[in-house]
């Protein structure tokens, strides 16, 4: 299994737009090889807001195929040349190999 891990920071008061753009119905999910993306926002008081998205791949072969997907890509060249919304303070992205895995089994 294959995690890729992205981390944005908004302003306070903007997580919601993020949880909306990513968690809403997409193309993702019908990739092949996807498994399950999680959308989550830090619990926190007040202060500019970090949202983090899951997404969970069969294989690394399976998330570049999806990075290098001519719908993946259309959806950045659309993009491309706009800037970014100003209450987008950074944003990162992980990658990782899941090692272990352990299940909840009942007692």
């Amino acid at each position: 299994m294959f995690i890729q891990k992205k981390s944005i920071t908004v302003t306070e008061g903007h997580a919601e737009k993020m949880v909306e753009r990513f968690a809403g119905e997409g193309v993702i999910e019908k990739q092949p090889g996807f498994i399950d993306m999680s959308v989550s926002k830090k619990k926190q008081r007040k202060g500019n807001e970090e949202v983090m998205i899951l997404i969970r791949w069969e294989s690394e072969s399976a998330w570049k195929a999806w990075e290098t997907s001519e719908i993946h890509l259309a959806g950045h060249r659309e993009n491309r040349g706009k800037p970014s919304p100003s209450f987008i303070l950074d944003s990162c992205q992980d990658l990782y190999y899941v090692l272990g895995q352990k299940e909840y089994t009942s007692p």
